[in-house]
């Protein structure tokens, strides 16, 4: 084998490494994590380096997030075996007699540059957002319903943005001081944002409506189960 052929199979393998590492951050974002968050959690469970952040803990928040935690552990190790062992024979097997030139050397190595970088290009992340977040509503079918978008886990709790299409009926037309999510629910509603407006603190006089987007902080499960939510797919533009 030829030094030309080993560097086209080594930028492939970088191609393909990149590929499967969104697939999983895109599998992380369907559970409701945020996108870079998502990306650098996947980074690290398939590179099995170890590099664990308090974030980490949000990967423990869900059974679905546990579980798909345990594949990306498992797909990693094993991919990452087969490729060390693909590349050691590679590079046992390359004939330095062979090499053309340098151009002819580098244009694997090139081509996978200009693929990693023209996918990191604003314009072509947020078509093949749009594009993800479509193919997920669908899957998960969170169009007309209630949805959630875990921000951060603090210790035993977490802080939520939920979406209301419909606010839960124990909840309508009534003060946050008389919904009992604080009493009875152990929940706070931090922030509100109204449609088209920015987010401001909310007081006790405030109410809830269809279309608001209210900053939670509490049970993870509790807020979902509250506000009749589903985890959502990724950032809303």
């Amino acid at each position: 084998m030829n030094i030309y052929v080993a560097l086209t199979l080594f930028s492939l393998v970088i191609i393909v490494y990149w590929v499967i590492s969104d697939l999983f951050t895109m599998l992380f974002r369907f559970t409701g994590l945020p996108a870079e968050r998502a990306r650098f959690q996947v980074i690290s469970l398939l590179t099995g380096c170890g590099f664990t952040t308090r974030e980490s803990e949000l990967l423990l928040t869900s059974k679905s997030r546990r579980r798909l935690t345990r594949v990306t552990m498992l797909f990693g190790y094993v991919f990452n075996i087969t490729i060390v062992s693909m590349l050691i024979n590679v590079l046992l097997s390359i004939n330095l007699d062979n090499m053309t030139n340098l151009f002819s050397v580098l244009i694997p190595i090139l081509a996978a540059v200009i693929i990693i970088i023209f996918t990191r290009v604003p314009k072509v992340r947020a078509w093949s957002d749009r594009f993800i977040e479509r193919l997920a509503g669908r899957v998960t079918r969170t169009k007309n319903v209630n949805t959630m978008l875990l921000i951060d886990y603090l210790g035993e709790d977490s802080i939520a943005q939920v979406t209301l299409v419909e606010v839960p009926e124990p909840f309508r037309e009534k003060p946050l001081a008389k919904t009992g999510l604080r009493a009875e629910h152990d929940l706070m509603v931090m922030l509100i944002e109204k449609p088209g407006k920015k987010a401001v603190p909310a007081g006790a006089k405030s109410v809830m409506e269809a279309g608001d987007k209210l900053t939670v902080f509490g049970n993870y499960k509790t807020i979902c189960s509250v506000f009749e939510a589903k985890e959502r797919f990724g950032e809303e533009v």
